[in-house]
């Protein structure tokens, strides 16, 4: 019964992923065969090419996408402690929220398409200037929805311990960290996918691995590569997919009593 239910959980999925790459092959052949458009397999190629394509080079993409995939988690981590810590000290003190959150709002204005040869130029490594542009794009969204978690406890659970004479961190521990515990996987969900394309944006600046290398030498190399070069762009969505899965397990793990995680009596 629970393999029936599973199976009819994700059927939609799976047929929602068969029809888009009929279509995507269909798509191809009628570019192709029927209009006849110049270099039809450069602006949509077939897909059982990039099949072949996938299995003679799968090995490649494996290792360039571990490379990015690393950098961008180490970023990743890095810039969630860092927008943890911040929202801890802004719900703390009203004073350093209104002295630090101007300018953490104001940092995200500036484009990461201008932000990261920047910081490329400054560092001159291609792995740390990795870990920074994954942290600064991940540090933002972080902090903002961890400290309206940590405010979003019940104020009267937080009265009745400071009523009974609790310390701050075990108020902290006790009431508001569990209660920012979702505003905390919201933040990584959103963050998780753009640090893997902000790690891929600064391997397009000069770097000597990773997906974006792959992705820009192929590019440039003509018509020939196109099956590669858009191997290299999938590879790339499907890291952003990976890595926002993968926080929404480790949510499950952490935080099991969310509604969207209970099991409902239809499912049993």
């Amino acid at each position: 019964m629970k393999n029936y239910i599973q199976l009819k959980r994700w059927t939609p999925t799976l047929v929602w992923i068969v029809g888009l790459l009929v279509i995507w092959e269909i798509c191809s052949w009628f570019l192709l065969q029927v209009l006849q458009v110049p270099l039809a397999q450069s602006k949509l190629p077939y897909i059982h090419e990039l099949m072949y394509t996938m299995l003679e080079y799968g090995s490649t993409l494996f290792s360039e996408g571990w490379v990015t995939f690393t950098n961008a988690a180490i970023g990743f981590a890095l810039g969630a402690v860092v927008g943890s810590l911040l929202a801890i000290l802004m719900s703390l003190s009203k004073w350093v929220e209104q002295l630090t959150f101007p300018y953490a709002v104001g940092s995200q204005m500036i484009p990461i398409l201008g932000l990261a040869p920047i910081v490329y130029g400054i560092v001159h490594d291609d792995q740390l200037s990795r870990i920074i542009i994954a942290a600064y794009i991940t540090f933002f969204p972080v902090a903002l929805n961890v400290l309206r978690g940590l405010r979003s406890a019940d104020p009267a659970a937080v009265e009745l311990m400071h009523s009974y004479a609790a310390k701050p961190w075990t108020v902290y521990l006790k009431l508001r960290f569990p209660a920012a515990l979702p505003g905390l996987f919201s933040g990584l969900k959103i963050a998780a996918p753009l640090a893997v394309t902000g790690a891929i944006l600064v391997e397009l600046m000069g770097a000597t691995k990773g997906l974006g290398v792959i992705m820009l030498r192929n590019l440039y190399y003509g018509p020939s590569h196109n099956y590669m070069f858009w191997l290299t762009v999938i590879a790339g969505a499907l890291l952003g997919i990976f890595s926002y899965l993968l926080i929404t397990i480790i949510e499950r793990i952490v935080s099991p009593w969310q509604p969207e995680f209970r099991s409902t009596g239809g499912d049993e």
